[in-house]
């Protein structure tokens, strides 16, 4: 599902700007069944065992990914449902394979984004220039957060490893980032507490829930937990973004926080339908979604406003940022993963790219710059939509999308 983090890079000096640091859900590397398992066929009557697939696996395809709807986005193993006879075995599985080191090569550009962050603030702090840490902004910083450990919560109930180390690195990074602002006074005490036993529980709490060791009381009530705060702070967040184009209000945080806390209260008491229940399960994953997904609307909105803070901007940054989401992309489309593959574009098309066409634009970057990503950027996609295409044997990779928006 998309599978997040983003981090503000902070400006050198107090006069420059902030620069967002975008992370959509790196996704687990596989959403296949496990190993061992078992899928039920014509209402259960019977049984088929699926072995994970590998590299080396010599166990026929006979079934291929379907879209992982809202819906179904918090089953813990979805189903490859559909039937189709693979000619051309090996290149499936070899791009299986491909997809899933991508999504495991995209930690290394968000890592290299993380770091000068957390190394400029120390820098700072130690120089005394406190007022240098006023360029992060903290309630974006927590708005990250919760983006992250709604999205820690979400793997760690599907068992996926790996999304699971990457969602906790992405909680830890950015605490630390939160810790050096109020070490440098430029966050509130009594926030920073808080977030502070926020963090220390859910941490504790997910990795309990992934081992077994947690009661399943205590998890829903976190989950509830989360599903509330996701909800309240997304519309909050987007009004926000507005102000003083509009008046500065938490109508919309609590007209959201009402509606949130009725619609788990009437999960829970049984009064909605079929798939209410599992519609409120699976929503805190793409709220997270939605939240990082508006943090590049909010800085190309801050970037319109004031064009002088692309100067804040690096340009290494950006490219980062882009190249990061965009390793995400074929892995989402390959497994159908409609959540994932949304936020991984979104990211790298109106955040990372985005933010390298306006600076392009206000003459920051040379055109040599914007040339080399807008062709690396667009043979990527290209590449990605061909070879999904070419392993499911469709003629066109409009096929591809349409299968992954609307299903088989």
């Amino acid at each position: 599902m998309a599978d997040s983090l983003f981090l503000p890079l902070a400006a050198k000096s107090s006069n420059a700007h902030s620069s967002l640091f975008f992370r959509n859900c790196p996704s687990p590397s596989r959403l296949l069944p496990p190993k061992s398992s078992s899928l039920l066929l014509h209402g259960g009557e019977k049984k088929i065992s699926v072995l994970g697939l590998s590299l080396y696996s010599r166990v026929s395809l006979p079934h291929r990914a379907a879209p992982i709807r809202a819906l179904d986005s918090d089953v813990p193993h979805p189903l490859h449902k559909g039937s189709v006879n693979f000619k051309n075995r090996k290149s499936y599985v070899e791009w299986d394979s491909l997809t899933a080191k991508f999504t495991g090569a995209a930690n290394l550009p968000f890592l290299l984004l993380q770091l000068p962050q957390i190394i400029l603030n120390a820098r700072n702090l130690m120089a005394g220039n406190k007022t240098a840490l006023l360029a992060v902004p903290w309630l974006g910083m927590i708005t990250a957060l919760l983006g992250n450990l709604s999205l820690l919560s979400y793997f760690a109930k599907k068992r996926e490893t790996e999304a699971v180390v990457v969602q906790t690195l992405g909680v830890i990074s950015t605490f630390v980032v939160i810790s050096q602002l109020a070490v440098g006074e430029a966050m509130p005490l009594p926030q920073y507490v808080a977030t502070s036993v926020v963090v220390a529980a859910g941490l504790i709490l997910n990795f309990l829930n992934y081992y077994s060791m947690l009661n399943s009381t205590i998890w829903q009530f976190w989950e509830d937990f989360i599903t509330v705060g996701g909800l309240s702070v997304l519309p909050q967040i987007m009004w926000s973004t507005f102000v003083p184009y509009i008046t500065n209000s938490i109508l919309p945080g609590s007209i959201a926080f009402v509606v949130a806390v009725a619609s788990v209260t009437l999960s829970h008491s049984g009064k909605l339908s079929e798939k209410g229940p599992k519609f409120i399960g699976a929503i805190s994953g793409w709220t997270a979604t939605l939240l990082f997904m508006w943090m590049p609307v909010s800085q190309m909105w801050t970037n319109f406003l004031n064009p002088d803070n692309i100067k804040g901007l690096s340009a290494i940054s950006m490219l980062l940022a882009m190249l990061g989401n965009g390793l995400l992309i074929p892995r989402a489309l390959f497994i159908r993963d409609l959540m994932w593959f949304t936020g991984s574009l979104w990211a790298t098309l109106f955040y990372g790219y985005g933010n390298i066409v306006c600076m392009y634009l206000l003459k920051t970057i040379s055109l040599e710059f914007f040339l080399a990503a807008t062709v690396g950027l667009i043979a990527w996609i290209g590449m990605a939509l061909w070879r999904d295409a070419a392993v499911y044997r469709y003629n066109s990779p409009l096929r591809s999308l349409k299968e992954l928006v609307f299903g088989s």
